[in-house]
């Protein structure tokens, strides 16, 4: 599948194809829509360079909420380690 963007988009936007995949990859990796691996190949970018320019943005590389930290105090509770 291709999706085409108008060059009026990416006038409007005031970014590159490339910053504009790059950001596209960005929210949907930020987002958990894509997987680190897949988000790099959409930004063109190999996973070392797409894992710096998380670290640049101040994205975390993994989402842990209050619901996955209440799950594990949940579980090691009832492991007995807490």
């Amino acid at each position: 599948m291709s999706v085409v963007i108008s060059d009026e988009i990416l006038q409007a936007s005031q970014l590159s194809p490339s910053e504009f995949r790059q950001e596209i990859a960005l929210y949907l990796f930020q987002t958990g829509r894509l997987t680190l691996g897949y988000a790099s190949e959409l930004a063109n970018l190999s996973i070392h360079d797409f894992r710096q320019l998380l670290s640049q943005r101040n994205i975390p590389l993994y989402s842990y909420d209050v619901e996955d930290f209440e799950l594990d105090l949940k579980n090691l509770k009832e492991l007995g380690r807490l």
